[in-house]
């Protein structure tokens, strides 16, 4: 994304404790080094419309923080009194972040008071009537090995600020690991501003999850691999059933409210996809170059087709409400039984028999175990959570950039929703590798045209 963006992590105060963690802070020695509080890494490296920044621009802007272990902390191990809770839907991973965070908390620091909050913000309020869970390593050091979440969720609750910074008070806290995604995000930010007005010294340090890959700035957000591993699986199901059929279409349903991020991995991942459709690129159904004339010039050519739609794309062309659920989400409406439905009528109406086969594996998906590329995402992001609080950072969340765990305001990740650029080149690699056409639209001149005008606008 272009721009100049302010990084600037807050703090606490300033870091004068000890680490218990013994690193090095010279290199050749064989050890591993502490992380400087003035290690940091650019986050533009394009160049754009070939002009060059002068030095000092190169240097002093976009930089973001290095996450990782610190010299001097600012908590006492001995004094801290951490949480750990889980929001929102279930994803691939979550279990594996728990673990890290506990481990790195009682393995490394010595911290020996660690509490799992159960079913998300929902376990804060009395009425619930879910109690805390005491962590250690011995209680945590299996959970990995299974998909969900070990302290459950729940969605919603998050806009219930105060009450929930009045639970963190009565529970003594002073370092809060919230884990969920954008909508989760934004309420920890609320949090940790009604923690600032109260001059309270809590840490609220997040680890952003959604298998979506939609947050902005992060390159990838942890189980959005596993999630990938497991759609590709099922849309190698789903060409074998077309493929043995005569006129056989397999229609697979994934996650993607707004962003065709999984979709369009898992095209390219399984190779069997003709098809990808995903919220960033329009389609019409209908009409010459419409998505039914063209997998209609499909089935006649091959005799079989596979079709990968997001969850949130063609909306327009559902009835939907403004209705909202628990985290905040517009309610969408499913098409991927639309689609079924008006796939199976144009076929009978033009007579043509055809054996259509829907699968929508979305909650075996978020409820998988994680990959070993995801668990060791996981791990690495608990462990720079932990170490991230320890020295006093809070309102952020662990990240990764350019292949470098760093620290990001919570504030930038929530700023908007990261998406497939229809003109950039993974959807481009997309096209290529389904052999769709470009647009699925009746008359692309004048769409392009409006498309162009808008832009212009913008």
């Amino acid at each position: 994304m272009k721009g100049v963006f302010d990084f600037t992590v807050d703090q606490l105060g300033p870091c004068k404790v000890p680490s218990p963690i013994m690193l090095s802070k010279v290199y050749g020695d064989f050890i591993a080094n502490y992380v400087k509080e003035d290690d940091f890494i650019r986050y533009n490296v394009d160049v754009y419309d070939n002009v060059l920044e002068t030095e000092a621009e190169a240097y002093n802007n976009n930089l973001i923080q290095k996450a990782g272990p610190r010299e001097y902390i600012y908590f006492n191990p001995k004094h801290v009194n951490a949480a750990i809770l889980t929001c929102g839907g279930l994803c691939p991973g979550l279990n594996d972040v728990i673990r890290a965070i506990v481990r790195c908390l009682w393995n490394r620091y010595g911290v020996r008071r660690i509490r799992g909050i159960r079913f998300g913000f929902q376990g804060l309020f009395a009425e619930s009537g879910f109690d805390p869970i005491d962590l250690n390593p011995d209680i945590v050091d299996d959970i990995h090995k299974s998909g969900g979440s070990f302290l459950g969720t729940s969605r919603g609750g998050g806009n219930r600020v105060v009450e929930i910074v009045d639970a963190i008070e009565a529970l003594n806290l002073n370092m809060v690991f919230i884990i969920g995604g954008d909508g989760t995000q934004r309420g920890a930010l609320e949090i940790a501003d009604e923690i600032g007005k109260r001059c309270l010294k809590i840490a609220v340090v997040g680890v952003p999850k959604t298998v979506d890959n939609d947050l902005v700035f992060i390159q990838k957000s942890f189980g959005f691999d596993t999630a990938v591993e497991q759609a590709t699986q099922t849309v190698a199901a789903a060409h074998m059933e077309a493929h043995s059929q005569i006129n056989g279409i397999g229609l697979i349903k994934l996650m993607g409210r707004e962003a065709g991020f999984i979709a369009s991995a898992t095209a390219l991942a399984s190779h069997e996809a003709n098809f990808c459709l995903i919220p960033e690129v329009p389609f019409h159904l209908d009409g010459d170059g419409g998505f039914l004339d063209s997998l209609e010039q499909r089935i006649q050519r091959r005799r079989h087709a596979v079709v990968i739609i997001a969850e949130g794309a063609g909306q327009e062309l559902l009835k939907t409400s403004d209705a909202k659920d628990a985290s905040g989400n517009k309610k969408l409406g499913d098409i991927g039984v639309f689609l079924r439905d008006k796939i199976t009528e144009y076929f009978a109406a033009k007579k043509i028999p055809i054996n259509l086969k829907y699968i929508d594996p979305s909650y075996q998906i978020r409820s998988a175990r994680t990959t070993a590329t995801d668990s060791i995402y996981c791990e690495r992001l608990g462990n720079n959570a932990v170490h991230a609080a320890m020295a006093g950072k809070t309102k952020l969340v662990i990240g990764l950039v350019h292949n470098k765990y760093v620290h990001i305001p919570i504030r930038l990740v929530t700023s908007r929703r990261n998406t497939v650029d229809p003109e950039g080149s993974l959807w481009r690699d997309v096209i290529d590798a389904t052999g769709q056409p470009i647009l699925m639209l009746k008359n692309k001149d004048f769409f392009l045209a409006q498309s162009v005008t808008k832009k212009k606008d913008e």
